[in-house]
Order: structure tokens, then C-alpha cells, then sequence
């Protein structure tokens, strides 16, 4: 339905002194600090991850050699959505000068829509990362402690037990994060880079990787995390994180996050011959995901 006279009345009356509404600020694009983002020319997307050898072994004198095979361990799809908005003024609102004070004014406010729908789509990643339905190319959720391997066993990419966001929780975290195998149980030096967390969490964060000593203890110890540099990257927060008690951390394990880009955001307007209204729109395809959920660690707190 277009929008007409009788929903923008007060514009038509002398004497209005000021719009308002339209123009607050918004958060950055704050995926980009969890997400690697690809363009892409299909209609979906699929990552498949490799299998590679298992720890060589020892050949005896006058044995054979042992051959390994090579094989693929699973598949990641990435389904581009469709997000479009719009809106259209009619031929009379344009006709009484309407057009040109509220025109710029709600391209604005479409951008802004086309915006936050973005930031919350990829925070649902994490949002559903430990809810039972949303898997990913292995069959499990994002943040499992049983992420199968091709040799039988498993890696973890959550607290065995959920904690909350303190000392202890992220030294076992980079501790666990260390362990990390491939698919035929080879060390893969993995390490975290970045702490993501939700607005609640974000002065722990400081003061859990800023100070020089340890917290919450009277001890004269230095702070090991800072230290040592284990989350290189410091924290960010991330407005979009609906639990308030729930934490990540990305790592640096390549194909992990993944944001494609399918057909970046456009913006079009017309108008109609019928009824004179103008018409516009805006409209972007994308898809997030994950391919290799070693590419993040998440804890829902306790």
C-alpha cells in the first residue's frame, strides 16, 4: 500500500518545526568481525572438507609400506535468501511537495532496515549455534562437544561444562582450543584470534584482557591471557547476541564463518503509469553459515 496524505498529515500543516524518528545511528557491520565473506554466482553455495592421512608409521625392516586412503568427510551447503523492502508515495503526496522532504528521509530508514535485518541473520548463527535442529555439513550443531571425525573420534568446540565468561573458562577454552585434531586425529595448532561477546559481557572482556594482573584476586600475578597474547585480536562486541550470557571466540582454522554474497544490496525506484505513485525498493541475496565449525568456539554461560 502506497503511503498517502492521510498517514503524513501533520507535513501538510504550516507552523511543523521539526521531523523526527528517522535518523537515529545504527551499529557498524559488525559480521564482518566473525565472518568471511565470498561472493558467489549460483543459487547455493557447497564446501566439502578433506579427509587427509593418519600419523605416519613405522616400517620394519623388509615390510611392506602402508598405504592410507584419502577421502571426504562431509559437506557444508550454503541456501542464498532473498531480502528485499520497499515503499511507494502516492501521485498526490509527491504532488503537495511531500516528495522531496520525506523521499530522503525513508531511503534512509530503508537502508537502515535493509541493514539490521543483515546483522541479525548473522547473529543467529551464533544465536541457534547451540540449539538442536540447526546442524551444519557434519550432523551436529555449531558449537558440539562431539563434532565427528573420519577416525572415529571427536573434536569439541564448546565447554564440556557450560561456564560463564571469566578467568578460568577462557584459559580452558584456549587450552581446549589447542587440542583441536584433524579428521585422522592430527594436531592442527589451532588458536583463537578474536573474543566475541554480547553488550552485557563487554567489561569482563576488558577486564579479563586489558589488565596487566590478574582478577578478582588478591594475588600479585600477572595476567597469563594478556600475558601471553592468547586472543590476539582483543573482544568485540556484538549488539545482535540475544543471550546475554554467551560468549565465542573465533579462531584462525580457514573456512569457518562464511558470509556469500550473492547479489549485493541494490536500490531501485519506479513509477506507475495508473495510479502516478512512485515506487522503491531495495533488495539483496546473501547467505551466512559455517563450513568448519573449528573456526569458532561458543560457550551459552551457566
Amino acid at each position: 500500500m502506497a503511503i498517502s496524505r492521510a498517514q503524513l498529515l501533520k507535513e501538510l500543516l504550516p507552523g511543523l518545526n521539526a521531523l523526527f524518528g528517522l535518523e537515529y545511528a545504527k551499529y557498524g557491520e559488525e559480521h564482518k568481525e566473525i565472518f568471511e565473506t565470498e561472493t558467489s554466482e549460483r543459487s547455493f553455495e557447497e564446501e566439502t572438507k578433506l579427509s587427509g592421512f593418519t600419523a605416519a608409521p613405522v616400517k620394519n625392516e623388509g615390510a611392506a609400506i602402508a598405504y592410507d586412503n584419502a577421502q571426504e568427510a562431509w559437506t557444508a551447503r550454503y541456501n542464498h535468501e532473498t531480502i528485499a523492502q520497499g515503499f511507494s508515495l502516492t501521485e498526490e503526496a509527491i504532488e503537495d511537495n511531500l516528495y522531496d522532504s520525506l523521499s530522503g528521509r525513508y531511503t534512509k530508514a530503508l537502508a537502515r532496515s535493509m541493514a539490521y535485518t543483515k546483522q541479525v541473520k548473522a547473529a543467529n548463527i551464533l544465536n541457534n549455534g547451540f540449539t538442536a535442529g540447526y546442524t551444519g555439513g557434519d550432523g551436529v550443531t555449531l558449537f558440539s562437544t562431539a563434532h565427528p571425525l573420519v577416525s572415529g573420534g571427536v573434536n569439541s568446540n564448546r565447554p564440556t561444562t557450560n561456564a560463564d565468561l571469566n578467568e578460568t573458562s577462557l584459559e580452558n577454552a584456549v587450552i581446549q582450543i589447542a587440542g583441536w585434531t584433524d579428521e585422522r586425529g592430527l594436531l592442527i595448532a589451532a588458536k583463537p584470534v578474536k573474543l566475541v561477546v554480547p553488550p552485557a559481557l563487554m567489561f569482563v572482556a576488558t577486564r579479563l584482557l586489558e589488565t596487566e594482573l590478574r582478577v578478582g584476586t588478591a594475588d600479585n600475578d600477572i595476567n597469563a591471557i594478556k600475558n601471553n597474547g592468547s586472543i590476539p585480536g582483543g573482544y568485540t562486541v556484538n549488539h545482535y547476541l540475544t543471550d546475554t550470557n554467551a560468549w565465542f571466540l573465533t579462531t584462525d582454522v580457514p573456512n569457518g564463518m562464511k558470509h556469500f554474497v550473492r547479489v549485493p544490496l541494490q536500490n531501485s525506484m519506479d513509477g506507475d503509469f495508473d495510479t502516478g505513485n512512485v515506487r522503491y525498493k531495495a533488495r539483496e541475496r546473501y547467505s551466512f553459515g559455517w563450513s568448519d565449525p573449528l573456526g569458532m568456539f561458543g560457550s551459552p554461560g551457566a
